[in-house]
């Protein structure tokens, strides 16, 4: 972790020290929240929704904090603590999180996109981590704090580090690749979500491209060969670093030559290495894809395909992404409720249909948040796609899932549909189904907490 003199952390935050009494001071790590800081850390009071950070800063020390930021201009600066003076927290933190990524050397790679970009981080992470010593983002640090947190978490052995990064406004994406300066970016895809701040496809995919404003001139860009939106941008401009797609046709780059699903994972073939055979612990086509923009970094790296082979087949992807668990009475569950889109409701459902094993296909499905105007539509959409599909039952939960569970019965009269806005209700319907025939997926954006219902039925 970040380990600096108060002298050093001022000249790398562009900041001013209280006094030179506390040149030599030195903090071994940063936090934002007393409530987890720990012996010797730098704190950074930031601005809260209902209370300033400021107002905290004693009760950092007393918990161990070494020195803390103070904004210049507010009241109440202690003179017996170590601060230093900042024209912003935030801006200062992330200026701080600029210089020590630069000063450790290490390579970075940064992941964003709509979907997936958590699961191909953890299969970047895997690939690299054959041959390197690697770090990546904890959880979902991506954020304008969570990645600079990350990067004051980087060891001093640590050769390449894997950061996601998130947004939800335009101009965020490059903040985060300014302070990263990437040696190689990915985008996974261009999805749906985020329609609801940015009004339109176009308009998210001018957002995630800013990964590439602080990608290094010798670096790569890894990038959804199936995107046209991306596409254009390729083929519309000249760029010093290499580009290189990823997708499922041979349009791009990298893509499958072949593609079989088993019970506890997916067997392919790559068209670069198409003598070598991979298998991968988890389930969809959508995370072949996210296999691939692994493989295109890994080759980018210079890892050998045996290394690839061996780390992508012992890949764990972060909770509640297509996990599989044994239900009760022996059925399959497959956890992918952390998030949904659109996209990945599509895709999630197209893997059910998949399964030729299980005679009784079970679809729960929640609310897609954060789509918008045409949030409706979108959802109605989705039952539509799974009218024409090989599925059983389809229960929904939330006020938007009944758009799913109305279109779905107005296309099939096959598929045995319900709308449900009470989970108890929901699971209570569920448990008669269950048996070793019967596959069920769990899919809805992460807070309609579908896991709930995922806890109780996991045999």
């Amino acid at each position: 972790m970040i380990t600096r003199t108060l002298e050093q952390v001022a000249r790398m935050a562009e900041a001013e020290l209280s006094h030179d009494k506390w040149k030599d001071v030195q903090i071994e790590g940063v936090s934002i929240d007393t409530r987890s800081i720990q012996q010797g850390q730098l704190f950074i009071p930031l601005p809260g929704s209902n209370v300033d950070g400021h107002k905290f800063v004693r009760q950092a020390f007393e918990k161990g904090a070494r020195a803390t930021f103070w904004k210049k201009g507010v009241d109440g600066a202690p003179e017996d603590i170590p601060l230093i003076f900042v024209d912003d927290p935030l801006i200062a933190m992330q200026q701080l999180a600029r210089s020590y990524r630069d000063q450790t050397g290490v390579r970075i790679v940064g992941v964003t996109g709509s979907n997936g970009k958590t699961s191909t981080k953890d299969m970047i992470a895997e690939v690299l981590s054959s041959t390197f010593s690697v770090q990546k983002t904890k959880g979902n640090f991506n954020s304008q704090l969570g990645l600079p947190l990350s990067i004051f978490e980087l060891e001093k052995d640590t050769e390449v580090m894997v950061l996601e990064m998130g947004m939800s406004d335009v101009g965020q994406i490059e903040i985060l690749s300014k302070i990263a300066k990437p040696d190689i970016a990915v985008i996974t895809n261009i999805g749906e979500s985020h329609l609801e701040y940015l009004g339109s496809r176009e308009k998210i995919a001018d957002a995630k491209f800013e990964i590439t404003t602080g990608l290094k001139n010798d670096g790569a860009f890894i990038y959804d060969g199936d995107e046209p939106l991306l596409q254009q941008k390729i083929s519309s401009s000249t760029f010093s670093f290499q580009t290189i797609s990823f997708g499922e046709t041979d349009t791009s780059d990298l893509f499958p030559l072949s593609i079989e699903l088993k019970d506890n994972g997916t067997e392919f073939t790559v068209n670069t290495i198409p003598q070598t055979p991979l298998f991968l612990p988890v389930l969809g086509m959508h995370n072949v894809k996210n296999a691939l923009a692994s493989i295109a970094v890994g080759q980018f790296m210079g890892i050998n395909e045996e290394k690839m082979k061996r780390a992508l087949a012992k890949v764990t992807l972060t909770s509640m992404r297509m996990e599989a668990h044994q239900g009760k009475n022996d059925c399959l569950i497959i956890n992918d409720a952390y998030n949904a889109s659109p996209t990945s409701m599509k895709a999630a459902v197209s893997l059910v249909d998949s399964l030729e094993k299980y005679h009784k296909k079970v679809l729960v499905l929640g609310d897609m948040l954060e789509l918008g105007k045409a949030e409706k539509e979108f959802h109605q959409e989705v039952g539509s796609f799974i009218s024409n599909l090989t599925i059983d039952y389809v229960f929904t939960y939330g006020r938007l899932g009944q758009f799913i569970a109305s279109a779905v019965k107005e296309k099939s009269e096959e598929i045995k549909t319900r709308a449900f806005d009470d989970k108890q209700d929901l699971k209570e319907s569920l448990l008669p189904l269950l048996d070793r025939d019967t596959v069920v997926l769990f899919k809805a954006s992460r807070g309609m907490k579908l896991e709930e219902i995922v806890e109780d039925i996991i045999g």
